[in-house]
């Protein structure tokens, strides 16, 4: 079977749409947690940091009723954060989808502060500041000396080492990871991350005020990227590679618009900004996007990026982002196939989900489906990465990773891979001993 045969849905939809309702439903199981176990109270809420991630964050909870405390730094970051906030739920509002009434009552569960001492009541602590580690180290360090005993202490990093941010605390067992995805008022995903030392209970409270919130929540564990992220690195570094090769931004967007996605990675990094994690002068790992910022090309904010955008925000193929890949480079264009495309971008993302599996990073294979599917606008009739390695094989995704494992030691098939290739058996009835919570969590 072709990757081009598969940009039609399943042929066997009934299937495929069992699959994703249940995988939605064990998402909510945590094996291995006790029976019983009582949960803690969440009544109020902290958020330090009222940007984009902070401000959403806290209106999840305002909508649901829970009082929430907003830290800032300054006066004017405070104001600024919540006047959006107040916009955000007004727009809802004017579109009909809660009463105007209500805009008022949603603001009125909402205060700001200066001053840390504030959350001293509050059950459940959320840091959405920028990913920067010391910085969530040294606010963890002082949210210690502040926070009441048994409260929650959650951090809103995409991938960085909670494990190393709890361990500035005297009280490890009560923090963890709680990463919503942008806008976090919109997006339904939230990875809960389990840390080493992570207790039972305040993974089993996290899980239910997800719900409560309206939020997908799926349990992972600690390592760069998560699991979220983590595929999505794998993608990343082979569409670049891609460009390297002569391939061009706009056709390996084009191949992944093809398979179903409604944004490939450049569109995406348009979208978000090329600027994110880089300033004037700095010399990066990616040196297309340092000469793009350098050129004030930084995506749709400034009517360029890797595309060329009009008034409207319609992106187009840009010449002059050809030549800088040209120069950069020194690729001669290349004019590779969708299929090759899809293969060399796609079948990475399922290789990492088995090596996350083998990592015990995530509880089952079918979670795995649920975050990209949540988070990562992954096209439904392809069921997510799990699901769509069944689709086309174990031997197809092994063949392309000998093939790329061999120009880069990082992406050699995981070995499980190539035990089912050998042997049989699908993806998503992989068990290889899950992520371990309960007595039977890894110490």
């Amino acid at each position: 079977m072709t990757v081009s045969s598969l940009t039609a849905a399943d042929p066997d939809k009934e299937a495929l749409s069992a699959y994703i309702a249940e995988a939605g439903r064990k998402t909510w199981v945590i094996d291995g947690l006790p029976a019983g176990l009582p949960l803690r109270e969440i009544r109020k809420v902290g958020v330090i940091g009222a940007g984009t991630m902070g401000g959403g964050i806290a209106m999840n909870f305002a909508s649901a009723g829970i009082p929430v405390t907003i830290l800032e730094t300054k006066q004017e970051a405070l104001d600024r954060g919540l006047g959006v906030v107040r916009t955000n739920y007004q727009r809802s509002a004017d579109r009909g989808r809660f009463p105007q009434e209500e805009v008022a009552e949603r603001m009125d569960r909402l205060t700001g502060t200066l001053e840390m001492e504030a959350l001293s009541d509050c059950d459940l602590i959320i840091e959405a500041v920028f990913e920067n580690l010391d910085l969530k180290k040294s606010i963890f360090a002082a949210l210690d000396k502040v926070a009441k005993p048994g409260a929650i202490l959650g951090t809103n990093t995409s991938g960085l080492d909670i494990d190393a941010i709890a361990a500035q605390t005297s009280r490890p067992a009560d923090v963890i990871g709680l990463h919503f995805f942008s806008p976090a008022n919109v997006m339904k995903l939230l990875e809960i991350v389990r840390a080493d030392e992570t207790a039972d209970d305040v993974v089993a409270t996290c899980m239910d005020i997800s719900k409560k919130i309206g939020k997908v929540a799926s349990l992972v564990g600690v390592c760069p990227g998560f699991v979220g992220n983590r595929i999505l690195r794998a993608r990343q570094v082979q569409a670049n590679k891609l460009v390297y090769q002569g391939v061009m931004p706009w056709d390996v967007d084009a191949a992944l618009n093809a398979f179903g996605f409604k944004m490939g990675p450049y569109q995406m990094s348009d979208l978000a900004g090329l600027d994110i994690g880089w300033s004037k002068g700095a010399k990066t790992q990616n040196p297309i996007r340092d000469a793009l910022c350098e050129m004030d090309r930084r995506g749709q904010k400034t009517g360029a990026g890797y595309y060329d955008y009009d008034a409207d925000r319609k992106g187009s193929p840009s010449d002059v982002t050809a030549r800088v890949i040209r120069e950069v480079t020194g690729a001669e264009p290349s004019t590779m196939g969708r299929d090759e495309i899809i293969e060399t971008c796609i079948f990475p993302m399922i290789n990492e989900g088995v090596r996350i599996l083998e990592d015990c990073k995530a509880q089952r294979p079918s979670d795995i489906d649920v975050i990209w599917l949540n988070g990562y606008g992954w096209p439904s009739d392809k069921g997510g990465p799990m699901w769509f390695g069944d689709m086309v094989g174990p031997k197809a995704v092994l063949a392309r990773m000998e093939k790329l494992g061999a120009d880069d030691p990082d992406f050699a098939p995981a070995a499980t891979l190539k035990k089912l290739a050998a042997e049989g058996g699908r993806f998503v009835d992989l068990d290889l001993g899950g992520l371990k919570v309960g007595e039977e969590k890894v110490a």
